[in-house]
């Protein structure tokens, strides 16, 4: 079966085009004097990989739950609707919304693809072309994981309509840190987060590897925001800034309340408002949104967006405290966790090794 015909929802078209109007840009003063940039260069580089080869493509997925995850985790778990469903219907929902969210990961990493290659063409520093060009490659390996890894669900989405108008928006604008800001800030900060909890609940160790080894490209990839605008900010004048925190904020605001599955209840013929409304209750939403802040507002305020009314927009959010989270410690944990993932495979590789030479 190909992969197109495995999607939930009927796709009308193949291709989404977005006209684009910018300039090409190139440097003729190859200046690489920003030691933090090149240093970011130089790991993009060293820390590429294949996914056909770092993960264990052969491990098997449970078909009731896909990714092992808390029944909790499940927006409408507590719900009297799913909790008066067979076994076997609750088996499906919780396929079918992992698989949802995984699409938009996937999904979501295709934009963020396009972005980078943007980003290449456009943004006018050499250092920062050489960086980019590394995510170019970064981004098109996670379509590939984690397309390889919802061909073993069976199913998947397309991007939600949120998403897609915020990607949209970011593609369309004409000046290159918008692209930064709308991807590396917004949309790649608050998927790191996403990803953290698939990576951390995951009890499934191939679904758990794919998000632990994302995590530690993209990582880098909001670093490499962070230190470009962190650098181009300073130079703008009071309005060019406004402008800029008036986009961040509509956009944060945006991605904040699009975790209603309003596309995956309609494809399983669940009633959608109720769903829709038991998620804006629920406590654990509630958190969860929050808690895919933790990226964002720390480097927003880093990278100088942060006058009173981004404060207050965050105050009105509930994850102003976020505001002094450690984004280092936090990318060093990543690149941790990735490593120690790859040093379990390793002792499982040489210990059926060596079980298999004891048996000669």
């Amino acid at each position: 079966m190909k992969f197109q015909d495995t999607y939930g929802i009927a796709l009308k078209d193949s291709n989404w085009t977005i006209p684009q109007n910018f300039d090409a840009c190139f440097d003729w003063k190859y200046d690489d004097s920003r030691k933090a940039m090149m240093g970011l260069y130089q790991k993009g580089k060293e820390y590429q990989w294949d996914a056909t080869t770092r993960i264990d493509w052969s491990q098997e997925l449970d078909p009731e739950n896909p990714q092992q995850l808390p029944e909790e985790m499940l927006p409408i778990w507590d719900m009297p609707l799913y909790q008066k469903m067979s076994p076997k219907e609750k088996a499906n929902i919780r396929l079918h919304q992992q698989a949802f969210g995984l699409s938009q990961f996937m999904q979501g990493e295709q934009g963020a693809l396009i972005c980078a290659a943007k980003i290449v063409t456009q943004v006018p520093d050499m250092d920062a072309k050489f960086y980019a060009s590394t995510q170019v490659i970064d981004e098109a390996r996670h379509v590939e994981a984690y397309k390889m890894l919802l061909e073993k669900f069976g199913v998947v989405y397309p991007m939600t309509k949120p998403l897609a108008e915020l990607i949209d928006q970011t593609l369309r604008d004409s000046r290159w840190d918008f692209t930064y800001l709308g991807m590396q800030v917004v949309i790649e900060g608050l998927a790191l987060a996403a990803f953290q909890q698939m990576r951390d609940y995951a009890q499934n160790p191939l679904a758990a590897s794919v998000n632990a080894y994302v995590m530690q490209d993209e990582a880098r990839h909001v670093a490499f925001g962070r230190l470009t605008l962190r650098d181009y900010y300073p130079q703008l004048t009071e309005a060019e800034r406004s402008e800029r925190e008036e986009f961040l904020i509509d956009a944060c605001w945006h991605m904040r309340d699009r975790f209603d599955n309003r596309e995956l209840w309609e494809a399983l013929d669940l009633p959608v408002e109720a769903c829709m409304q038991h998620m804006a209750d629920s406590g654990a939403m509630s958190n969860f949104r929050s808690f895919l802040f933790t990226r964002i507002v720390p480097i927003v305020k880093d990278i100088g967006l942060w006058s009173p009314k981004v404060r207050e927009a965050y105050a009105k959010m509930g994850v102003l405290n976020y505001a002094d989270t450690d984004v280092e410690a936090l990318q060093q944990s990543d690149d941790q966790i990735a490593k120690d993932f790859d040093a379990r495979r390793k002792y499982v590789d040489d210990t059926i090794k060596a079980g298999a030479k004891a048996a000669e």
